[in-house]
């Protein structure tokens, strides 16, 4: 299998060096908007080659993993769909525009390409979908992070809210998963993916909450629905070298991608 990512941060690094060591994955070509980076991995490697853009290597290409920002996975998703090519996107909060949406799994499925999306850094997805074939009423996601985790937030800044002094636990966001993915487009993707595979972006709720005393991203989903109540708590390591995404995350993508080369489906 020949591999495109885009995007060689901190969990496009970690997928593109397990990707190395896979024997099933052949070739892995690197783009990033900053050059350096993809070079710097590239140099790490010993199946790598950098490319200047995702339809480089388009046609020679089975699978695109998209590791970058919302902006990058809503250009080229519907590049890469319409060409045929699976794609696997993180950067979920891309989907939350309704019609953008419906247009990729359209196109996608007309050209029989599929679309991957990673569980990320929150347990009790599984359990999620399995409820979803039934009447769901209830779902929400809690999330709790540190003060490094959310510098630098627009949204946070908006609000007035200095994240470096914060004493105690303070709700800084309390709304639809719509709202909380397009203003916090870093830190709460996995709103998205839960979004997507229960209620909705508008029916799912999503709590933010800075906690000054927290060492980890912590993400409680909870359900309540036709199957009974569910209620999973997830307490992340942050990834040591950006600590807006959770290690777990890095995990759940490297996980997806042994499983799409491996054609190994358990726990479906």
């Amino acid at each position: 299998m020949r591999i495109t990512i885009v995007g060689c941060g901190s969990i496009g690094s970690k997928l593109a060096m397990a990707a190395d060591e896979m024997a099933e994955v052949k070739r892995i070509y690197l783009t990033d908007i900053i050059p350096g980076l993809a070079e710097g991995l590239a140099a790490k490697m010993k199946k790598a080659i950098v490319i200047d853009n995702v339809e480089e290597e388009l046609y020679h290409c089975d699978l695109v993993i998209e590791s970058a920002t919302q902006d990058a996975a809503k250009q080229i998703l519907p590049k890469v769909v319409s060409r045929g090519v699976d794609i696997m996107v993180m950067s979920v909060g891309a989907l939350v525009d309704d019609e953008f949406r419906e247009s990729v799994m359209q196109k996608a499925s007309e050209c029989e390409a599929k679309i991957y999306i990673p569980s990320g850094a929150v347990c009790g997805t599984d359990g999620l979908r399995s409820s979803s074939v039934g009447e769901l009423e209830e779902v929400e996601l809690i999330t709790t992070k540190g003060p490094k985790s959310l510098q630098n937030v627009e949204y946070v800044i908006s609000e007035g809210i200095d994240v470096d002094k914060v004493t105690e636990k303070t709700v800084i966001y309390s709304g639809p998963a719509r709202e909380a993915v397009k203003d916090f487009p870093k830190n709460v993707n996995v709103a998205a993916t839960v979004s997507l595979l229960g209620i909705g972006f508008d029916r799912t709720k999503v709590t933010i909450v800075l906690d000054p005393d927290t060492h980890s991203n912590s993400h409680e989903l909870k359900i309540k629905g036709e199957f009974g109540e569910m209620d999973c708590h997830t307490y992340n390591v942050p990834s040591p070298d950006n600590p807006k995404t959770s290690y777990l995350a890095a995990m759940s993508a490297i996980s997806a991608l042994k499983r799409i080369v491996r054609n190994e489906w358990i726990g479906i």
